[in-house]
C-alpha cells in the first residue's frame, strides 16, 4: 500500500471512530481530499485508493489538473477565496463551490453556469472566528445571504462552510463549529432546504463531526505537508 492510500485509510478510520463516538452514521460524512499544490500523480494515487472528491484553492492550478486528469470522473470542489474575475472558469468546471461569501459572487456563478451542466452546488462561507485574514460573512449576516443565494437559478444552496480560528483545544474547536450547526438549524426553520456543513480539516476532524459536519476537507493528513 502506498503512502497516500495508507493515509487515506487512517483518515477514514478517524471519521468512523468520531462518528461512533458522536452516535452518527459514517455514511453521513463525506471526505473531501484537498489536493491543492500537490501533483496530479498524488491525485491519481488517491483515486486508486477509492477517493472520488477533490478540493482545489487556485483556479489556474485546478484547471491544469483537470485537463491532465480528464480520464478520471473526479468530482471537483472549489474551496478557495473567489474573486469576480475568476467566477466563469469555476462556474464552468466545478461541481461544488464552498466559499460563497458575497451575493455578487453567487450572482456571477449563477449567470455563468452552463445550462447543460447540473446546478452548481454551493455553500455560504461563514467567518466564525471573526478573523480579518479569512473570507466569510459574519454569522449574524449568514441567513440573509443564504436566502438570497437560494433564490438564484442554476445554483443549489446546500449549506454552510467555515474555516475556524486554529486551536489545540477540542472544546474551543467545537464551540466554533457549533455556530455553523446552529445556523443550519435556523436556516431550516426559516424554510431553506439545506443539508450540508462543510467544516473540519486535518487537525479538527473529530470536533467537526461531533458538531454535525457532513463534509470534512482534509489535505495534510492525506498528502503530507505543503512546501
Amino acid at each position: 500500500m502506498g503512502a497516500i492510500a495508507s493515509a487515506l485509510q487512517d483518515v477514514r478510520r478517524r471519521i468512523v471512530t468520531a462518528c461512533a463516538e458522536a452516535g452518527r452514521d459514517p455514511a453521513e460524512v463525506r471526505l473531501l481530499a484537498v489536493s491543492k499544490t500537490f501533483p496530479t500523480a498524488a491525485v491519481r494515487e488517491a483515486w486508486a485508493a477509492g477517493q472520488r472528491a477533490f478540493g482545489e484553492n487556485y483556479v489556474r492550478e485546478a484547471l491544469a489538473k483537470q485537463a491532465e486528469l480528464a480520464d478520471l470522473p473526479i468530482e471537483w470542489h472549489y474551496i478557495g477565496p473567489l474573486q469576480s474575475n475568476k467566477t466563469r472558469p469555476v462556474a464552468e468546471h466545478f461541481a461544488w463551490v464552498h466559499g460563497v461569501d458575497r451575493l455578487r459572487i453567487a450572482e456571477r456563478l449563477s449567470a455563468q453556469r452552463p445550462a447543460a451542466l447540473p446546478d452548481l452546488q454551493v455553500c455560504v462561507q461563514v467567518n466564525v472566528g471573526d478573523e480579518t485574514s479569512k473570507q466569510g460573512v459574519a454569522p449574524a449576516e449568514a441567513l440573509v445571504l443564504a436566502s438570497a443565494v437560494a433564490a438564484l437559478p442554476r445554483l443549489r444552496l446546500r449549506g454552510f462552510m467555515t474555516i475556524p480560528r486554529p486551536s489545540p483545544d477540542p472544546a474551543a474547536q467545537r464551540a466554533q463549529f457549533r455556530v455553523l450547526r446552529e445556523l443550519l438549524r435556523s436556516a431550516r426553520a426559516a424554510g431553506l432546504d439545506l443539508d450540508t456543513l462543510s467544516m473540519g480539516m486535518s487537525q479538527d476532524v473529530e470536533a467537526a463531526i461531533r458538531e454535525g459536519a457532513t463534509i470534512v476537507r482534509v489535505g495534510t493528513a492525506i498528502f503530507g505537508r505543503r512546501d
